[in-house]
């Protein structure tokens, strides 16, 4: 009898074990790991936690601006002027190869901007190359500039985006900027729009056309600098900024 018991029991555990891989393999391929755990175990950091302004700081200080900004269900918002301007948002790290991505939700007329390569030139102040964020059919800024180079994914003020696709105001848009090396491209919606090589003739020419012609060094070939977010005066959020290292 007690031979017969422990048979028993050993055939109740090898089926329970059966049964736990089963569902494992079945948790699996439906994709259990979330993408976000998939992308931290692949190099992948966020750079906003969803919560607060950890890791953030103001341009030139150790912390973060007092207001200006708010977090709500994982968002991040900059609101608009007047007492509640905070001021631009920088990262504690700097950063040089890198694939940067994030998303964006626009209010009518508004204007921001994700700076990345942002440093203090030794003649030019705080400066840095510009995704722009904007409202390209109501913010007057989408028509100055040459050719649509203040336009949504532009590199501000010196190149225009290609064609793009952009959802309607109030509605996300997915940002992307990849710089490895001398050459960086911009993404929007998951679509190449931009891309260009810092030290090519094209480049140093287009600067000199630029409000930003007369920094030191020239503007936008610095070997590395922090990833900021651009308070200008106009509500803008933000959510699902990463970013990875490359070369690493």
């Amino acid at each position: 009898m007690k031979q017969i018991i422990t048979f028993a029991t050993c055939l109740f555990f090898y089926a329970a074990s059966m049964a736990a891989s089963s569902t494992a393999g079945e948790n699996n391929s439906k994709g259990q790991t979330s993408s976000h755990e998939k992308k931290q175990k692949h190099g992948w950091v966020s750079l906003f936690n969803g919560k607060n302004l950890e890791g953030w700081t103001s341009v030139g200080k150790e912390t973060p601006p007092v207001k200006g900004w708010t977090v709500e269900e994982g968002i991040l918002t900059v609101n608009q002027g007047g007492p509640k301007h905070g001021g631009d948002m920088i990262t504690h790290e700097q950063y040089s190869d890198f694939d940067l991505r994030f998303e964006f939700r626009l209010t009518k007329a508004a204007n921001s901007g994700v700076k990345y390569l942002f440093t203090n030139y030794e003649k030019g102040g705080w400066l840095g190359s510009e995704y722009q964020v904007l409202d390209d059919d109501f913010h007057p800024d989408a028509k100055a500039g040459r050719n649509g180079n203040r336009k949504t994914a532009s590199l501000y003020d010196i190149f225009p985006p290609g064609k793009k696709q952009m959802k309607p105001t109030g509605e996300w848009n997915t940002g992307r900027i990849v710089v490895k090396g001398s050459v960086v491209t911009h993404y929007l919606n998951g679509k190449k729009v931009l891309t260009y090589n810092r030290e090519s003739e094209a480049y140093k020419d287009a600067v000199r056309r630029s409000k930003f012609k007369d920094s030191h060094p020239l503007f936008g070939t610095v070997k590395k600098g922090y990833i900021m977010l651009q308070d200008h005066q106009d509500e803008v959020s933000y959510r699902n900024i990463r970013i990875k290292e490359l070369g690493k």
